[in-house]
């Protein structure tokens, strides 16, 4: 009569998620990693996190992503500093009228 009921326990079942195949998932690449058919954690998370991050910035941008469907850069800054530098030279020659410094 005076007793006080104690509260239902809340009990939360993943619907998309299997611990035990993750479980199995994770010996699975320990096995792998120690045979040497994996590379180490570090260096494949190091990677996927800059694959993630290149990814996303690419694709959130237009001149980026037109960029790289097109190939990379269409011309190089060494070609850019060789062009700059003989528009100089010519530009000296116009405004001195000889190819001596």
């Amino acid at each position: 009569m005076f007793s006080t009921r104690q509260p239902r326990r809340f009990n939360r079942a993943h619907i998309y998620y299997d611990e035990r195949k993750e479980k199995l998932k994770r010996i699975e690449e320990n096995a792998k990693r120690e045979l040497g058919l994996l590379p180490d954690d570090d260096e494949r998370a190091a990677e996927a996190r800059k694959e993630r991050i290149h990814n996303a910035i690419i694709n959130n941008t237009k001149h980026l992503k037109r960029r790289e469907e097109r190939g990379g850069d269409s011309i190089s800054y060494k070609w850019l500093f060789v062009l700059i530098f003989i528009l100089l030279f010519v530009l000296h020659y116009l405004y001195t009228g000889s190819f001596h410094f």
